[in-house]
């Protein structure tokens, strides 16, 4: 059973709450420096500083310009305050239908770029989380280091020195491969729609999670697909025994999960319901397109499984990036696509030709010089923290009845507002003024998340964010007058 050490921040965090609940500290008081803090009780200023916000944004003390942290006057009422709830299962209908979500995204990510916006709604971490220097450092070298960089160097399946770095990095988060699984790629986006193109043609049915991350329904909607959506737990994830009375129902030729981290959701499914769903996957002959792009970004100590290891027939067909995790301005991915794999590797060569060998190295030199874990622990303390600061402002200032997730990792959290907000409504408001959400219509073929939104979580915590997230909520509940 894995087990989760609760963050220094979050430790000293619940020490003060105590303090405030039991009157050692009262309404007015001023808290120790940052500097105070720290050397009292041994921690760093960093630890001392979000601790210090984690409590800010719950309402229970406030920051004077030049005077430091004070008790709010008022803070019993906010002290201890309730967890939201959490979004409930959903319940879409078992019937596939035709996906058209594409202008909607990208009229979407479009605003994302628009200037000055607050990225709310961008579907990727913030870059200064991001070693952007040594990458370059590394493509530099690699520049002058003067190989061949010509396109038979690019050719499928990939750089072998990268390829020997993926394997080895997966074979220390226990999956056991060997480089002739590995096909490269242009980023998480190819491997998946080459993965979905191997398995299933023009007209048939995929089944997804409700609601899904929609480069999954993109990857649908271009192939000339149908999608149906399966109902999923904000814990569990997809719900095992629906996708079987599906399958037993109407033919599915292919699922297409992310079950760690998931856009939007954020959970971990348990092992035991990987197991089951790869089972589910084998007893109808069903390939299982695995996306695993956030699996590095845990919460706590240990690295998720993957479905890929209780595989035993090659009918999951993994797919990852380093995106999310490292860089995302060389979009460099890949695939372990199983019994797939001759078929994805055609594929790969007859869509793209090749993927850029210059970036391919750059990153394999990056990994082969160490430090990738380290840079991930950072990523990975400064993400939870930084989600625990977002859910708790957003506990505090939304309209009551909001629901939020519980994110296990990632950088996303999914938020059902009340059920007369329209969310397309709120983001254009919200637009208006220079913030971008993710409007729940992109998650779903349907309307049924009409009130939801997706919020990212990974931009540091600055008074624009702040700012902007109190707006936002004020739009909300102007939509309830």
């Amino acid at each position: 059973m894995k087990t989760t050490r609760q963050p220094l921040y979050q430790r000293f965090a619940e020490q003060l709450r105590a303090s405030l609940e039991n009157g050692v500290l009262r309404p007015g008081d001023r808290l120790s420096s940052v500097r105070q803090a720290a050397l009292q009780h041994g921690l760093s200023i960093t630890t001392v500083v979000r601790a210090y916000e984690l409590l800010e944004s719950g309402g229970l003390i406030e920051s004077h310009p030049q005077s430091g942290y004070f008790v709010r006057a008022r803070f019993a009422a906010a002290v201890m305050p309730a967890a939201p709830e959490e979004p409930g299962r959903s319940m879409p209908l078992p019937v596939s239908a035709e996906v058209d979500v594409s202008r909607h995204v990208l009229a979407t990510l479009k605003s994302i770029h628009q200037h000055d916006a607050v990225p709310l709604g961008s579907p990727y971490p913030d870059p200064l989380l991001f070693p952007a220097h040594r990458i370059s450092q590394y493509h530099g070298s690699v520049l002058r280091s003067g190989g061949p960089l010509g396109v038979l160097d690019d050719l499928p399946p990939g750089h072998p020195e990268l390829i020997r770095q993926i394997v080895r990095r997966h074979l220390e988060t226990g999956l056991s491969i060997s480089p002739d699984d590995v096909v490269v790629t242009v980023g998480a986006t190819e491997a998946i729609n080459l993965c979905l193109q191997a398995v299933a043609k023009a007209g048939d049915t995929i089944a997804v999670e409700s609601p899904t991350f929609y480069a999954m329904l993109h990857a649908i909607e271009r192939l000339g697909m149908r999608a149906i959506e399966v109902p999923t737990d904000p814990r569990l994830g997809m719900d095992i025994a629906a996708l079987g009375k599906i399958m037993q129902s109407q033919p599915v030729a292919a699922c297409m999960v992310m079950p760690n981290f998931q856009n939007p959701l954020g959970f971990e499914m348990p092992d035991e319901n990987k197991r089951q769903l790869v089972e589910l996957g084998a007893r109808y002959n069903m390939p299982i397109i695995e996306n695993g792009v956030y699996n590095e970004l845990y919460f706590g100590n240990v690295h998720p499984s993957v479905l890929k290891a209780y595989d035993k027939r090659g009918m999951v067909l993994y797919c990852s990036s380093f995106s999310k995790s490292l860089t995302s301005a060389y979009r460099i991915g890949w695939t372990l696509p199983g019994r797939y794999r001759a078929q994805v590797e055609k594929l790969k060569f007859l869509n793209t030709l090749s993927t850029s060998s210059l970036p391919q190295r750059a990153i394999a030199a990056y990994l082969t010089a160490g430090g990738y874990d380290r840079h991930l622990r950072r990523v990975r303390r400064t993400l939870q923290q930084r989600c625990d600061i977002m859910s708790a402002f957003v506990g505090r200032f939304f309209p009551a009845g909001t629901r939020i997730t519980r994110p296990s990792g990632g950088y996303v959290l999914w938020i059902e507002l009340p059920s007369a907000i329209d969310s397309m409504a709120l983001y254009r408001q919200a637009l208006a003024e220079g913030i971008t959400i993710a409007p729940g219509r992109l998650f779903s073929t349907s309307d049924a998340y009409r009130s939801f939104i997706r919020l990212n979580y990974s931009y540091n915590w600055t008074p624009q964010i702040e700012q902007a997230l109190r707006r936002l909520s004020e739009l909300a509940a102007g939509m309830l007058d």
